[in-house]
C-alpha cells in the first residue's frame, strides 16, 4: 500500500538521518565523537528527579491527564514568566503544556493552515516548523537568514501578496542552528508586520536560558503588542536537561492558546502528571543549575571557536545557544564536508543544507559532549584539514 502523499513529499527527518549514520560507524568499530546532534550530556538536577519519583509514587498521578496541562503547571509558568520577564500571563487560558515545544511546533499549522495557505519560515531553521507546515497541506515561504543580516530575516523583503495570504510566521531566537539572537527593535519590527498583515507569530524561545558573556536573552512578549499577535513556545529540555522527559509549554494569545489546546484534546492525552510536577519543581526551584549548565557550555564553546579559529576559520563566539555555526572550507559543500570528516576524523557534523537551501556552505556543531572530546575532534580535524582556506 502506498503512503498519503504528505509523507511522499515529506524528506527524512535530519537528525534521524545523522543517528543512522553514527550507529553504521559505530558498527565498523569507528571511534565517533559526535557534534550532530544538540542532545545536552548533563544529568537532570536531582531536585526535579526526586520530585518526579515522589509523584510517580502517588496512585492519582496514573489516570490520564488533562490534555492542556495541570493548573498548578500553568500557573508555575507564568510566575516564572512574571520574574524572568516582567510578562504577565493568565494559566488558565494564556498557557497550555506541551509534550515538549517541538509537538506544539508542529500541531499550531494544523490550527490554522489550510492547503494553499502559506507559512513563513526562516531559512536556515529547526526542520519542523517547515514539516508541520507541509503536513497540514500548506505553503512554505522561506525567509533567507543571512550573515550579512545577522541572520535576521528582512520582512521588507517579503511580497505584499505572499504576506496577505500568510497564516504564521516561525521566528527563533536565540536561533538554532546560527547561534544568532535578536534584539527588541527586531521584534518591534515582526510585531508591526504582523499587525499589518494578520499574521501569528510563533517565536520559539526554546534557547533562551542557553546564555554566555553576561548576555539575557529577552521573550518576544517582553516587546508591547506582541502578546496580541503572538504565542511563545518553551521548553525545560536545554536549561535543565529534560529533552526525554518531554515537557514544554505554548503561552500567549489567548484564542491561539485555546486553539492548539483544542486540537491536542483530540490527538493526545497530555503530558504524565508527575513529569508536570517535576517541572513545577525545575520552574520554581534554585537556577543555580542553568548557570552551571551556561558555564560549562561557553567554556566548551571558548574551546571549540578558538581551536576552529587556530586552523584558518574567523568565527566570532556565539552569545547563546549551545551551537557553532561555521562556513565549510574551499572545495566542499554542507554534505561533502559532513562526509568527509566522518570518513577521516570519525566526527560528525550537521550539514547546514539540512536545516534549508540558505544553509548551504555551512556546518553546525554542538556543544554536548565534553571539553577533552571537543579537543580530541579538533586535533583529528587539524590532521585531516591542516589550515584550512575560505
Amino acid at each position: 500500500m502506498q503512503v498519503a502523499k504528505r509523507l511522499q513529499n515529506l524528506p527524512p527527518y535530519l537528525f534521524a538521518r545523522i543517528e543512522k549514520k553514527i550507529a553504521e560507524a559505530r558498527e565498523k568499530g569507528v571511534d565517533i565523537i559526535s557534534l550532530g546532534i544538540g542532545d545536552p550530556d548533563r544529568p537532570t538536577p536531582s531536585h526535579i528527579i526526586e520530585e518526579l519519583v515522589k509523584e510517580a509514587q502517588n496512585p492519582e498521578n496514573h489516570r490520564y491527564p488533562t490534555s492542556e496541562g495541570l493548573v498548578a503547571f500553568r500557573q508555575a509558568v507564568a510566575e516564572w514568566y512574571e520574574k524572568r520577564y516582567g510578562v504577565k500571563l493568565d494559566p488558565k487560558s494564556e498557557v497550555v503544556t506541551l509534550i515538549g515545544s517541538k509537538e506544539g511546533i508542529a500541531h499550531i499549522s494544523f490550527c490554522y493552515v489550510d492547503p494553499g495557505d502559506i507559512n513563513l519560515v526562516p531559512d536556515p531553521g529547526y526542520p519542523v516548523y517547515g514539516i508541520g507546515t507541509l503536513l497540514a497541506g500548506g505553503e512554505v515561504y522561506t525567509l533567507p537568514l543571512k550573515e550579512e543580516n545577522g541572520y535576521l530575516p528582512d520582512l521588507t523583503a517579503v511580497p505584499s501578496d505572499v504576506a496577505r495570504r500568510a497564516k504564521l510566521m516561525f521566528l527563533n531566537y536565540p536561533n538554532n542552528p546560527t547561534g544568532a539572537v535578536a534584539d527588541r527593535r527586531f521584534f518591534e519590527e515582526a510585531v508591526e508586520f504582523a499587525r499589518q498583515y494578520d499574521v501569528l507569530i510563533c517565536h520559539d524561545a526554546a534557547y533562551n536560558e542557553i546564555t554566555f558573556d553576561g548576555y539575557r536573552a529577552p521573550s518576544f512578549f517582553e516587546v508591547p503588542g506582541a502578546k496580541e499577535v503572538g504565542i511563545e513556545f518553551n521548553s525545560l529540555s536545554k536549561p535543565f536537561n529534560m529533552t526525554g522527559w518531554r515537557i514544554g509549554w505554548a503561552c500567549g494569545r489567548a484564542d491561539a492558546i485555546e486553539a492548539l489546546a483544542r486540537i491536542k484534546s483530540n490527538i493526545d492525552s497530555g503530558v504524565f502528571q508527575a513529569i508536570q510536577y517535576a517541572g513545577i519543581a525545575a520552574l520554581k526551584g534554585s537556577m543555580d543549575s542553568v548557570a552551571e549548565v551556561c558555564r560549562i557550555y561557553q567554556e566548551r564553546r571558548d574551546i571549540l571557536v578558538e581551536g576552529l579559529n587556530s586552523m584558518g576559520w574567523r568565527l566570532n563566539k556565539p552569545k547563546a545557544t549551545f551551537y557553532v555555526w561555521a562556513p565549510v572550507p574551499q572545495g566542499y559543500t554542507s554534505e561533502s564536508f559532513a562526509e568527509m570528516v566522518l570518513e577521516r576524523a570519525g566526527v560528525i557534523v550537521t550539514p547546514g543544507n539540512g536545516y534549508g537551501t540558505f544553509g548551504e556552505g555551512y556546518f553546525r556543531m554542538a556543544l554536548t559532549i565534553d571539553k577533552e572530546r571537543i579537543r580530541e575532534a579538533l586535533e583529528r580535524l587539524r590532521r585531516v584539514l591542516g589550515q584550512v582556506e575560505f
